[in-house]
């Protein structure tokens, strides 16, 4: 309390000229206190002090005792702060004028003056005393609660970041879908409050139910904020390490559970130690993927985390929509968009419940047994393995390459398991399977299923090399200069070979194979109105050509002539070097 009357007494600039001055400094309030006259009758005012110090005063008169001679008379001075100075004659004018000359009586006046409980005298003594005890005084305690709340606030508040550090580290999610009192389980965020509040006694006593109403800390708006505060002190730290150097960053698609396009992005950089890091920085929203909304939610982020695109000296961009992955190039043709419906359909009618599951592997394990006892089964190490089926990623192409590859090899399984569904379940899943068991046993169908996989086999060797950590660019340069010459070479010369695959697949299931110099009948469409062409055109201009010419187009605008130009010149620099 002393240092707050001192802190307040600094505040005045001008220097005390009298001990009445109201601006007095603390150095000058030292010397008051210091030269306080023995005698109360020759003391100054106790008005005539500045208001800043006079509780100081009056607690040097009190230290220095009341009892006094007959000669001493309490100097009538305005008391008007502890009582009203006319309330003090209450046993006569002994102790205010005249004085004492009958310590006889002096016993008596003493305890008149005293008076009951509640009297002047009593109300005077308490003031006196809370003066003399500035622990009572309320700003003290005031200032004492603020303290101990803020230490309070500090403590939830620590306990609160180390739980949220903690799941963030681990990747968790933090809420839960009841997380009400009652709850046997609050989830993640709540629970590992509670846990750090059992094991320490100085969090529990002030978090959860035990911390104030609007300061619990746990509200979603209010982990949401620990969230964003922990991701830009990652984000500051990130950047402090990589300083003024130079860097290349990776932008990604992620869709979240609602399905809303992301922008994923990577930094990477060299350290200190020569190292190569990769350090993710963070996900945004973006409303499409074209090229031109991304260049803007880059320039945002690099605006908002004070990157210089001076110092950028690499981009990176792997399987977003805006980059036309292969499928998708080949999805722009309506029957190969028409059989990755199908073929996705059929995984997912197939594999929707585990008795589906359970059936494919057991008459994939007959076709095995089959197989083996008819000696048509290839043996050796690693091969006839237990298969499962393969979804295909929305924007990866290898992963479609995946599912066309298990569809081959499981095909009759999956002939056998719809024809299980059709006969087992006369509902809604039945008609669809029915529907599927008659378009997968058609040439059609088989005649993609074996173009996609031979284009995708070539183009998958690419995707996979491309992805390697250690891939360098002139190796890169080879393989997409390579794979561009296979589809080619497929182009001009393979058509007649992947006919013949497709026609003895469909042999050995029992599918119809048309005649190539016939004439071509689209299923559902009256040959009146249906424009004259063979089977031959149909499946070697429209299908097969169009197709491998969108690929070859789409790697040509991916990798343009600036590669070319790259290809010149880097044996060149190496040369050199």
């Amino acid at each position: 309390m002393e240092r707050f009357f001192k802190r307040k007494l600094s505040t005045d600039s001008s220097s005390l000229s009298n001990p009445g001055s109201s601006n007095a400094r603390p150095i000058e309030v030292d010397e008051i206190l210091a030269n306080l006259q023995a005698d109360p009758g020759l003391r100054t005012r106790m008005a005539d002090y500045s208001p800043n110090i006079r509780d100081e005063i009056r607690r040097a008169y009190l230290q220095k005792g009341p009892c006094q001679p007959r000669s001493y008379k309490f100097p009538q001075t305005n008391q008007s702060e502890l009582i009203d100075a006319s309330l003090l004659i209450v046993g006569g004018d002994a102790f205010i004028g005249v004085g004492f000359n009958n310590w006889k009586k002096a016993k008596e006046r003493f305890n008149l003056h005293v008076g009951p409980v509640g009297s002047v005298h009593n109300q005077a003594r308490e003031v006196a005393y809370n003066l003399m005890h500035q622990t009572t005084h309320i700003e003290t305690i005031v200032i004492k609660q603020t303290s101990q709340a803020r230490t309070a606030y500090r403590t939830c508040l620590n306990a609160s970041l180390k739980c949220t550090r903690y799941l963030l580290r681990q990747g968790l999610s933090f809420r839960g879908h009841d997380e009400s009192a009652q709850s046997s389980n609050k989830w993640n965020y709540l629970e590992l409050l509670q846990f750090l509040a059992d094991h320490d006694e100085k969090v529990k006593a002030v978090v959860l139910e035990n911390a104030p109403g609007n300061l619990k800390l746990i509200a979603p708006s209010i982990q949401k904020d620990l969230v964003n505060s922990c991701a830009k002190e990652t984000i500051d730290l990130i950047l402090s390490d990589v300083k003024d150097r130079y860097f290349s960053i990776m932008v990604d698609e992620a869709r979240d559970v609602s399905i809303k396009e992301q922008m994923a992005m990577v930094l990477r950089y060299v350290n200190d130690k020569g190292q190569i890091i990769e350090r993710f920085v963070g996900v945004q929203h973006v409303t499409d993927t074209t090229s031109s909304a991304l260049k803007e939610a880059i320039d945002e982020f690099f605006s908002s985390v004070n990157l210089s695109f001076s110092k950028l000296r690499g981009q990176g961009y792997d399987g977003a929509s805006n980059m036309r992955a292969l499928v998708a190039v080949a999805k722009k043709n309506i029957d190969v968009n028409s059989f990755f419906t199908t073929a996705n359909s059929l995984v997912n009618v197939v594999g929707a419940s585990c008795k589906r599951r359970d059936a494919l592997r057991a008459q994939y394990q007959e076709e095995l047994v089959r197989a083996f006892e008819d000696d048509c089964l290839i043996t050796g190490r690693g091969l006839n393995q237990e298969r499962t089926l393969k979804r295909a990623g929305d924007t990866r192409w290898n992963s479609h390459y995946g599912t066309l590859i298990s569809i081959i090899s499981m095909f009759p399984s999956m002939v056998n398991v719809l024809q299980m569904i059709v006969d087992d379940n006369p509902n809604d899943s039945s008609g669809e399977a029915y529907k599927l068991w008659r378009e997968i046993q058609s040439f059609e169908f088989v005649f993609h299923l074996f173009v996609m996989k031979a284009i995708l086999g070539i183009t998958n060797t690419l995707s996979l090399a491309l992805q390697k950590k250690d891939q360098d660019i002139v190796s890169a340069m080879n393989l997409v200069k390579t794979c561009k010459e296979n589809l080619q070479l497929m182009r001009d010369n393979e058509f007649e070979e992947l006919v013949e695959q497709a026609s003895s697949f469909c042999y050995k299931h029992d599918i119809i194979v048309p005649t190539m110099d016939e004439e071509y009948v689209i299923p559902g469409r009256s040959r009146r109105n249906a424009p004259m062409k063979t089977n031959y055109h149909r499946y070697r201009v429209e299908i097969f050509i169009h197709v491998i010419d969108g690929q070859l187009a789409e790697l040509n605008d991916r990798f343009n002539e600036a590669w070319g130009m790259l290809e010149t010149w880097w044996p060149n620099w190496h040369s050199e070097d």
